[in-house]
């Protein structure tokens, strides 16, 4: 029975996508019989702040769900300055390379989380120094998600990272991506790297009705028949949020209709000022909320949106945020294109699309489910069935855990 180390920076008791993803991976790999731990930094994403009680440390031990979890030292700064992200990024590859190597154990197998991508670097110093075998798993192409979207145009810089890349891909025993898309991108490139679709997906045991706090909409001002548009996540570049507010700005006139946005990011104080500009006052912004909270929230809103920038890099990007708010039956409104308008709305009819970018589109899909109670409850309950088949992640860390053990 192998051994897995999961090197990663993002971990709970951080709120976010891959901090849910790889906890729930670890805790079912390691109820299937294999021995997890995990390596990262210590707590600080989304607010950019070392939480209290691992400030000012530069090793901490923790222990959740039975996997031994390895803290280190990050540099953390509250800024969107690219010299500081990387400064952040390069903290952890250097501290993660000297836990690792002299207070974590040797491991049969590391998986590496990317991005960052520079973390492979230190997954790199795993396989040379003590024989782990590599296994590299990629829930966003990077360096070409940064550099389609502008973040990054030093053309040195982003040579060196694509060169990085490859030179992970190539040195892994798998590279595993989180959607269709990715995988046959590495495919596309590299065709002598062997792959594996690792997909997000939900914990039924955390969508349980029976356990949600019924009181989030009157505890926060909202009626019972007002008709809630929900985003929650990370307020960023990517995510093309100003859909949200203009559609907001369409729909003034409808008193009913409230939108919510739920998160933190580099995009908070713009996204803060268009609502000002704008003059809207059906949006409200809520700060990033704890993962136990999270329930409450999704089961108060009757829609959600799912939006990212129309390029064509996200034709192969599955949002996280769609299997929550479908595990507990709400219909989404995706502003996505290619994979996961594939999967959630042709085959899973599980909500309705609008061309990305594309306000008008929105905020008529809002007004259609606002007026057809029968088709929200129809959309909803066609998302419960899609993602507790095709997407539990119970089953699919054992389709994952015959990958590793095969290695």
């Amino acid at each position: 029975m192998p051994s897995v180390l999961i090197l990663t920076q993002y971990y709970p008791p951080e709120t976010g996508a891959p901090q849910n993803r790889l906890s729930s991976l670890a805790k079912h790999l390691q109820l299937l019989g294999m021995e997890v731990a995990v390596l990262t930094a210590m707590p600080n994403y989304p607010a950019m702040k070392i939480q209290e009680g691992y400030d000012g440390k530069w090793y901490v031990k923790d222990e959740k769900d039975n996997v031994v979890i390895h803290r280190s030292w990050i540099f953390v700064r509250k800024s969107n300055s690219i010299v500081l992200r990387l400064l952040n990024y390069f903290s952890f590859v250097f501290s993660s390379m000297i836990t690792g190597l002299f207070k974590v154990k040797k491991y049969d197998i590391v998986i590496c989380e990317s991005p960052p991508l520079f973390l492979g670097i230190t997954a790199l110093v795993f396989k040379l120094f003590r024989k782990s075998k590599l296994v590299f798993n990629v829930s966003d192409l990077w360096p070409e998600s940064a550099e389609k979207l502008g973040l990054v145009k030093n053309k040195l810089f982003l040579k060196l990272a694509y060169w990085l890349e490859a030179l992970l891909y190539k040195q892994a025993a798998l590279v595993s991506g989180q959607t269709q898309g990715i995988v046959k991108s590495i495919n596309h490139r590299f065709q002598d790297v062997k792959t594996f679709w690792l997909p997000n997906g939900t914990d039924a045991d955390q969508y349980n009705v029976n356990n949600i706090v019924h009181n989030w909409r009157s505890v926060n001002g909202y009626n019972a028949d007002d008709f809630i548009v929900l985003y929650a996540g990370i307020l960023g570049h990517a995510q093309a949020l100003e859909v949200i507010l203009n559609a907001a700005t369409l729909l003034k006139t409808e008193d009913k209709i409230k939108f919510v946005l739920v998160g933190d990011g580099p995009q908070k104080e713009f996204l803060h000022q268009l609502k000002e500009s704008l003059q809207l006052i059906n949006v409200s912004f809520f700060s990033n909320q704890p993962q136990k909270s999270m329930p409450d929230v999704i089961y108060a809103a009757d829609t959600a949106v799912v939006p990212l920038k129309n390029i064509p890099l996200f034709k192969g990007a599955i949002p996280s945020k769609i299997f929550e708010n479908l595990a507990f039956g709400k219909p989404i409104l995706l502003g996505v294109d290619g994979e996961a308008r594939d999967l959630f709305i042709d085959e899973g009819k599980c909500g309705l699309y609008f061309t990305p970018e594309n306000e008008q589109e929105l905020a008529a899909n809002i007004v259609k489910l606002k007026n057809d109670k029968l088709l929200r409850e129809e959309l909803g309950n066609n998302g419960i069935v899609y993602v507790n088949d095709k997407f539990d992640r119970r089953k699919i860390a054992v389709s994952f855990y015959n990958q590793l053990s095969a290695l």
